[in-house]
């Protein structure tokens, strides 16, 4: 017999979800010095400006598959000590890495202790459907200087070479030394805002939020579509410079560091959604085709063919 107070209460906030707000309540009281520390230092900075919306939308996910999460089947772990095991190890990350003020493996300890607490109350049905929200908190991690400093540099100096060759193609009067560019009167220095490795990570991780909203149900076009994000990335950061350089050139070098920069990078991330939509677009007309050209002949046809002959 059912209790008829149940029907009184949202599904998220049941009775019996309560445990799952004490579990909120500790994280929050750990994790939050985090984030303001994080509000404060390098989420304030352009190169990772992505880390609060990243926040946003991954909180979003999990407040909409929660009902999916705690509709999972509830079976008990065989092998809890796996989930105290990962959620000891997150504790002493935590703690190790908050007093060292390592920033980034604070945010990965806050990523393993939700992963264990999801396999301790609801099993391994509540991780694996939580999977893409606790997948997606990777890309707010701080990522450490030494690995943007060594992949940047020669993104930068090839983002550079192409767009010096493209307006070298269309007669401007360009010249090149490194990742400085000569444009007339003007020198234009590729920053790693404009070609680095943070824009790559910020669009693979709106591609991959854009194949999460569409569920394409076809591998192919899923793995096809978010390995192309990266020459993406590339296209769209050429194209950044280009206009920016060409803003400079016309506009003079106020108008090129002022209010236009920052919509240049608006136009970079609005040229890189519409590329990632038209790709899917031509991946899934090829999918259907190719797909429906493997598919073996319907009995239908074999019979009409058969009366045929």
């Amino acid at each position: 017999m059912t209790d008829p107070t149940a029907a009184r209460w949202h599904p998220r906030f049941a009775p019996h979800h309560t445990l799952w707000w004490i579990v909120v309540a500790g994280m929050a009281a750990l994790y939050i010095p985090t984030l303001i520390d994080l509000f404060r230092t390098v989420w304030a900075t352009d190169e990772q400006g992505h880390g609060p919306i990243v926040l946003a939308i991954s909180v979003w996910l999990l407040w909409r598959d929660w009902p999916h999460i705690t509709a999972a089947t509830h079976t008990p772990p065989r092998r809890a000590t796996w989930g105290w095991v990962l959620l000891g190890l997150s504790l002493l990350v935590y703690v190790f890495a908050r007093s060292q003020r390592v920033q980034s493996l604070q945010v990965l300890s806050s990523i393993g202790t939700l992963s264990a607490c999801l396999f301790l109350l609801r099993g391994r049905g509540a991780l694996r459907a939580a999977w893409f929200p606790l997948f997606f908190m990777i890309f707010m991690v701080p990522l450490p200087a030494i690995l943007v400093d060594t992949v940047t540099q020669p993104m930068k100096l090839a983002v550079s070479s192409v767009a010096m060759t493209v307006l070298d193609m269309a007669n401007y009067p360009i010249a090149r030394s490194g990742v400085i560019l000569q444009l007339g009167p003007y020198q234009l220095l590729v920053a790693d805002a404009c070609a680095g490795l943070h824009t790559l990570f910020t669009l693979e991780a709106m591609g991959l939020l854009y194949l999460n909203v569409v569920r394409s149900a076809s591998a192919f076009r899923n793995i096809t579509l978010a390995i192309l994000i990266v020459p993406i990335s590339f296209v769209v950061n050429v194209i950044r410079v280009i206009v920016l350089a060409l803003i400079t050139f016309y506009l003079g070098d106020a108008a090129g560091q002022g209010f236009l920069h920052g919509f240049a990078g608006m136009v970079l991330f609005m040229t890189a959604l519409l590329l990632i939509m038209s790709l899917d677009g031509t991946l899934h007309w090829l999918d259907r085709r190719f797909g429906q050209a493997a598919s073996p002949a319907s009995p239908s046809t074999d019979s009409e063919k058969a009366s045929h002959e």
